[in-house]
């Protein structure tokens, strides 16, 4: 399995550069690449990455994450969530 450069500049964008607040990564598998499916602007949130995931295939993604602690210092998490399908 081999990941392509975009996948890993547009993490390194979004790490650093705080351009996106969600990369939606999808893995070809005649290509055996992962690649990447679907980027979110810096404005949008949680609830837009999940409206993005497909109901009927898996993906894997990676979140940003902004809150303010209970000092009132604002910080920032990346999340990788792992997004599969369960058929019954």
């Amino acid at each position: 399995m081999w990941v392509t450069d975009e996948c890993k500049n547009s993490f390194m964008e979004m790490k650093w550069k705080k351009v996106h607040r969600y990369i939606v990564f999808k893995i070809d598998e005649k290509s055996r690449l992962v690649t990447v499916d679907k980027v979110g602007g810096p404005g949008e949130s949680y609830d837009d990455l999940t409206a993005s995931l497909p109901i009927d295939d898996c993906r894997y993604a990676v979140f940003d994450f902004d809150f303010v602690t209970v000092d009132n210092c604002r910080k920032s998490k990346l999340f990788f969530i792992a997004w599969f399908v369960v058929f019954p």
